[in-house]
């Protein structure tokens, strides 16, 4: 037992020098840097969806009478034209009943003759009548009695008269049943759907049966696609869609906007909205109830510098400044920016997607792959909305302020200042009551001005009026946003501020760059060791994200942390 305990002892202390030894003479494997260069090329900020193939005109065919089918003249596919026979019902019924109808008509008429005549022989009774009261060889009551005869007789015929008319009305109306029992096409079209066979009996008692199905021209389809409610307010009418169909996978078909319905579509608490897509079809390769895969072309910018997003993403973090040999930048470690260089701004988010500035998102600090995120610029818009942080006591700088917001808002062009005027309008703020408290203002200010003859001048013409609300809606702002990515220079990381544009998921527009240019490489990962280190994970939700400009642009900026793989993706 003292020999086994002893060898274990010996052997144990041997390993571990051994490990040791290794530990401290192995060469430790230095970072790996990963790059990825910018670019040039195009950027297309898109939307994608599913939508549906439909004809632009489609009529429904049917039938006002009941009957049996008793022949078609059109079948699938048939190109017909207007007032062209399709179908014929069994007419006999119909003719049977024209003939009681005529039989009918004729007694109501031999009825109006006898009755006329019966009032032609009251008539000379009373005449005789008259003239024998006259000689006084009549008794008044006679007179009286020819002449309620007389007019008992006119009504008679003025009843029989209406069961005439009556009678010729209920032939009208077979005759109409029995010229409905030929169908017969209502436009110039296409049949894509025929519903009965010949001999099958149709009953037009509640609802016209559908028999066949026109499409009027096939060369001009529509696209019905559901947009999800966040992406429906970026889209305007006019803007370029593509798509693709499982019939022609590889062949790209193209389409425009025209109509944003405003009806939603609830299905298992989703909102959507039916987009209707415009799409010329020449060769007649689309057919009604085809599949599209659309993506609605929200911006685009061709030839232009990219830089992937993987550069966007990357954040260094403390092990890699010491891994390089490099002190981390900033105050503690915080990932800011170097000692030599020039402070970064802080951290904020807008949204750049709806027209109007947004609360500003200040994150607490959490860890440096939080803090470097890209940050959005606030756009500046010159509204009358807008106050001073601190208004003067008597109010006239804060009213020469707005003043001069309305001097730059009057030398916008008319069409965006309706817009601005609207938006305004919609939010109860009114122009005209702020113009003449400003103007009130500056003539209080001015003091007493000398009448200045003014010529007449006739009205403006009034503008038209809207027709649809989707000439309401302004065009889509510029988005813009600010990030940072790191170059490896001399063995070293150096952060590169960087302004941005739109994207597409996978690269982003690169307005302006400190010497970035085609080619450059940016870090996108640093391997330590055997140890790959990624990009720190979001903070953010995973549906959250995805279109540019929210939350700090590409990225996922305003202090976030790096995004995932939909962070600052416009597409999908």
């Amino acid at each position: 037992m003292k020999k086994l305990i002893a060898t274990t002892l010996v052997l144990a202390a041997i390993a571990g020098g051994g490990f040791a030894y290794y530990r401290y003479t192995r060469t430790p494997v230095p970072p790996s840097v990963t790059t990825a260069a910018v670019s040039r090329g195009d950027i297309v900020d898109k939307v994608g969806a599913t939508g549906t193939l439909q004809a632009v005109t489609t009529v429904q065919v049917g039938t006002q009478v009941s009957g049996t089918i008793q022949a078609l003249y059109a079948d699938f596919n048939s190109l017909v034209r207007k007032g062209q026979v399709l179908a014929r019902l069994d007419p006999s019924l119909f003719q049977t009943q024209i003939e009681q109808a005529r039989a009918n008509l004729l007694r109501a008429q031999a009825d109006v003759e006898r009755l006329r005549v019966a009032l032609d022989d009251a008539g000379t009774k009373l005449t005789r009548a008259r003239e024998l009261s006259g000689r006084q060889l009549l008794p008044r009551t006679e007179l009286e009695a020819a002449e309620v005869a007389v007019r008992s007789a006119e009504a008679q015929v003025r009843s029989a008269e209406a069961q005439v008319t009556q009678a010729q009305a209920s032939l009208n109306q077979n005759q109409v049943n029995l010229e409905h029992t030929v169908i017969t096409a209502p436009i110039d079209g296409l049949v894509i759907s025929r519903n009965v066979d010949v001999g099958q009996t149709v009953a037009a008692s509640m609802q016209a049966p559908t028999l066949f199905v026109l499409a009027a021209d096939l060369t001009k389809m529509q696209v019905i696609a559901n947009l999800d409610e966040s992406d429906v307010g970026r889209i305007r009418p006019g803007q370029t869609v593509t798509f693709r169909v499982d019939a022609y996978p590889t062949d790209d078909f193209t389409g425009t906007v025209g109509q944003v319905r405003l009806q939603p579509i609830v299905q298992q608490n989703v909102v959507t909205y039916a987009t209707v897509i415009d799409v010329p079809n020449p060769a007649l390769k689309l057919k009604p109830g085809m599949t599209a895969n659309v993506n609605v072309e929200i911006a685009r910018r061709a030839n232009v510098l990219r830089i992937p997003n993987t550069a966007l993403r990357f954040r260094p973090t403390t092990e890699m400044f010491a891994a390089l040999g490099q002190t981390p930048p900033g105050p503690a470690g915080r990932g800011g920016p170097p000692a030599a260089g020039a402070p970064m701004a802080p951290a904020t988010g807008t949204t750049a997607t709806s027209g109007a500035p947004t609360a500003t998102l200040t994150p607490p600090r959490q860890t440096p792959a939080a803090e470097e995120q890209p940050t959005a610029r606030q756009p500046v818009t010159a509204t009358p909305t807008q106050t001073p942080t601190t208004p003067p006591a008597d109010g006239t700088a804060g009213n020469r302020g707005r003043g001069r917001a309305l001097e730059r808002l009057q030398s916008l062009p008319p069409e965006e200042r309706e817009q601005i005027l609207a938006r305004m309008r919609a939010r109860g703020f009114d122009p005209t009551a702020a113009t003449a408290t400003i103007a009130g203002a500056d003539e209080r200010d001015a003091g007493p001005r000398p009448p200045v003859a003014r010529r007449p001048s006739s009205s403006p013409a009034k503008p038209l009026e809207p027709t649809t609300i989707d000439a309401l809606f302004g065009p889509l702002p510029s988005v813009e946003s600010v990030g940072r990515a790191w170059r490896h220079e001399d063995g070293r990381l150096r952060p590169v501020r960087v302004r941005l544009g739109i994207t597409d998921g996978q690269m982003t527009e690169l307005l302006e760059g400190d010497g970035l240019d085609d080619g450059t490489p940016l870090v996108t990962n640093v391997t330590l060791g055997n140890a790959t280190t990624r990009p720190a994970a979001s903070a953010l939700p995973p549906f959250i994200g995805g279109q540019p400009g929210r939350f700090g642009g590409p990225g996922g900026g305003g202090g976030f942390g790096g995004g995932g793989p939909r962070q600052g993706g416009g597409g999908r």
